[in-house]
């Protein structure tokens, strides 16, 4: 226990502020124990920098979920693509997906993750962001076509996921991985152990 808060535990795990498959899946690899609370907030109001933005939404969902859980450790966390100064959502539609796509091809393009981290008080812990930069190779109609049909990109920002079926067009990155698929989970726990809500890393929780 540090500064009057208990560390994060099975007991007592990190409260994800998201429903994010990608986001589960890498908390279960580093092995951190947590609940996902899902945060449903609007992200269409918000302005600014990109990484503002990121950042911004980050403590929205984590503010949220502290309004319905007290005396956990919450994280909250948003991803953004960012080409030629357009942030890229997800795709509501083919047509959408499509023009994503197109505008990806043959660039680099900047991947942001913001995260939050709350106190078991609910004060804000930190929040901080992580920038990747991903460069997409020349894409084929044909190439496009494809990946749409798959259905991957849907649910997806930017209308892609490295991890999976659209690691094909992806031809290098400069920062974090895991930082694309949705944490950056070199810096997040560094950062988790630094405010004390990890004793140590690795643990046996």
């Amino acid at each position: 226990m540090t500064k009057g808060y208990p560390y994060i535990t099975g007991e007592a795990p990190l409260i994800l502020a998201s429903e994010s498959p990608r986001r589960k899946d890498l908390l279960e690899q580093a092995g951190i124990p947590f609940l996902s609370l899902p945060s449903n907030i609007d992200e269409t109001l918000i302005n600014g920098l990109s990484s503002c933005v990121a950042r911004t939404l980050a403590e929205k969902k984590a503010m949220t979920a502290a309004e319905k859980i007290q005396g956990r450790w919450i994280l909250g966390a948003d991803t953004i693509v960012v080409s030629d100064n357009n942030i890229l959502g997800k795709p509501a539609d083919e047509d959408e997906a499509r023009s994503m796509l197109r505008l990806l091809s043959g660039k680099e393009h900047e991947v942001i993750t913001g995260y939050c981290i709350l106190y078991p008080s609910g004060n804000i812990a930190c929040t901080d962001y992580e920038d990747t930069i991903v460069s997409i190779k020349a894409l084929t109609e044909r190439e496009i076509d494809f990946y749409i049909a798959s259905g991957e990109p849907f649910g997806k920002a930017g209308g892609y996921a490295i991890q999976g079926i659209g690691s094909f067009m992806v031809e290098g990155i400069k920062g974090s991985y895991s930082n694309v698929v949705g944490l950056p989970l070199c810096g997040l726990i560094k950062r988790l152990l630094d405010i004390g809500a990890l004793k140590e890393y690795p643990s046996v929780f």
